[in-house]
C-alpha cells in the first residue's frame, strides 16, 4: 500500500496508515471502492474514518455510509442496509467545479444567456 508521508489531501498518509494498520476494523466497502473503518478497541470503537478509492473528496461518501460516519446510525449498511424508495436515484458524487456540472440556461459556462421573461423584474422606483 502506496502512502504520502505529508500531504494528506493526495491519499493516504502514513499515520493513517498506521492506524489503519493497527488500530481499526474494516466494516465495509462501497460500490465507488471507498473503504470503512472503526477503531478495533471498545475504547476506540466510537473513531470512525474512510479511506477513500481516489481523491480525498467527502462528498463521494454514499449517504448511507455517511450517517454511518456521523454516529446517525449504529449499524454500518454492510450489516443493516437501507431500504431503497422507489422515488430514490443511484447516488452520484457533487459534480460542482467538475465538467459534469449543471449549467443552468443564463449561467455564465452555458453562454450567458436566458429566455425573455415579461414580469420576472421590476426596477424599483422611490417611493415604492
Amino acid at each position: 500500500m502506496a502512502f504520502n508521508l505529508f500531504t494528506w489531501w493526495q491519499g493516504l498518509t502514513f499515520g493513517t496508515w498506521h492506524t489503519t494498520r493497527f488500530h481499526g476494523r474494516e466494516v465495509g466497502r462501497d460500490g465507488d471502492g471507498n473503504v470503512y473503518y472503526e477503531g478495533k478497541s471498545d475504547a476506540d470503537r466510537r473513531r470512525r474514518w474512510v479511506i477513500y478509492a481516489g481523491d480525498n473528496d467527502s462528498s463521494r461518501v454514499p449517504p448511507e455510509w455517511h450517517g454511518w460516519l456521523h454516529h446517525s446510525r449504529a449499524q454500518a449498511p454492510t450489516e443493516a442496509p437501507l431500504p431503497i424508495k422507489a422515488w430514490e436515484r443511484p447516488w452520484r458524487p457533487n459534480p460542482t467545479g467538475s465538467d459534469a456540472a449543471e449549467r443552468p440556461a443564463g449561467a455564465l459556462l452555458a453562454g450567458g444567456k436566458r429566455a425573455a421573461a415579461a414580469a420576472d423584474y421590476r426596477a424599483w422606483q422611490p417611493g415604492d
